[in-house]
């Protein structure tokens, strides 16, 4: 019987990752840019919010069955999952900046139509993707996030990845889906969308604010390991209703991150400011109330919601899915912002 793999989100970041490392892109050429590959026979069925996505599918897993459509519309999941019993489902679609506080419900919504689609056909593995948000920020600069942490969503955004997990615990519980939750933090790396690309360019020009003495420590994962974090846990047997950490090997201080977004500019030839722009840690916290207040009134503002997040610690710990899944980070931060910077060249983004 052939095996099939479903990608939820497929046009997006994670998800275009994930179809080149199915599909044998990665790994079959210059893996300097990429991830290892994962290869696998059978069918791939990557689903895609909009048809504009499609193309760039079907670049990275030329042979994929791409369905276009709503991830919480049924007809469109039915078509998605028809035949697929004993499928492998990768959730990764979602909503993280939208226009308006209220389209976070999709992550919930979304995830429970996925569910219960999944369910009614007998799928196997389902690894449902999700997100720091649902834990909030650490509680002190030296904490870091374990497995077993207490939800403490971070507004909108993680409340919505927090009501995702309880539909797919739930499930669990009930005895109906085989699933792992997996939970990434910020990621950088090939098919990065523009919101990566302009920090990039402020980091170039000296203009990305750092608060205060920018110690504070943020994990992030390179989306190779993250690739390989996630097809470790659709394969460990005894990891149902688990939910594992997937990031670098550790957390780094934000005075680390962008001295080594300034280097890999720099050894990609580009001209990089020595200047860098510095901003009481209070600021942070501002834009933090100033975007809960926007919220609580339905609005959302991605660039506010973004600098009331760079001077706290979101760390986590990795060492559960070390001991459980052999999941062991092979890029750090210095070659994995080499290989995002030269995706961007190689792409004809101007940085």
């Amino acid at each position: 019987m052939t095996h099939t793999t479903i990608v939820t989100g497929a046009g997006g970041w994670l998800g275009r990752a994930l179809l080149a490392s199915f599909s044998g892109v990665w790994g079959s050429g210059d893996t300097s840019i990429g991830g290892e590959s994962h290869a696998r026979d059978g069918v791939l069925r990557a689903l895609v919010h909009t048809a504009n996505e499609v193309a760039g599918v079907l670049v990275v897993a030329e042979g994929a069955e791409v369905h276009v459509g709503d991830m919480t519309d049924p007809e469109v999941l039915k078509r998605l999952f028809e035949g697929a019993d004993g499928a492998t489902v990768i959730h990764a679609a979602g909503v993280i900046h939208p226009k308006r506080a209220s389209d976070f419900v999709v992550n919930s919504v979304g995830a429970r139509a996925v569910v219960a689609q999944a369910i009614t056909t007998g799928v196997g593995r389902f690894v449902h993707v999700s997100s720091n948000s649902p834990f909030g920020v650490n509680s002190a600069p030296d904490d870091v996030f374990r497995a077993d942490e207490p939800y403490r969503p971070y507004l909108g955004y993680g409340r919505s990845k927090m009501d995702a997990e309880l539909v797919v615990r739930a499930a669990v519980d009930a005895g109906d889906l085989d699933a792992v939750i997996v939970r990434p933090p910020w990621f950088y790396g090939p098919f990065q969308p523009e919101r990566q690309t302009s920090f990039f360019r402020l980091v170039r020009r000296g203009i990305f604010p750092m608060f205060g003495a920018g110690e504070n420590r943020r994990s992030m994962v390179y989306i190779g390991n993250l690739v390989d974090g996630i097809v470790r846990a659709e394969q460990q047997a005894d990891a149902t209703g688990k939910a594992y950490w997937i990031a670098d090997a550790r957390p780094y201080p934000m005075t680390e991150v962008v001295a080594t977004v300034k280097q890999a500019l720099a050894d990609a030839g580009i001209k990089v400011s020595e200047r860098q722009v510095r901003v009481p840690r209070l600021f942070g916290d501002l834009a933090e109330k100033a975007d809960g207040f926007l919220q609580e009134r339905g609005r959302y503002q991605q660039e506010l919601h973004v600098v009331g997040e760079l001077n706290k610690t979101i760390a986590c710990d990795i060492s559960a899915a070390r001991a459980d899944l052999g999941y062991e980070p092979t890029v750090d931060l210095a070659e994995g912002m080499r290989r995002s910077v030269r995706w961007c060249l190689d792409q004809g983004i101007e940085l």
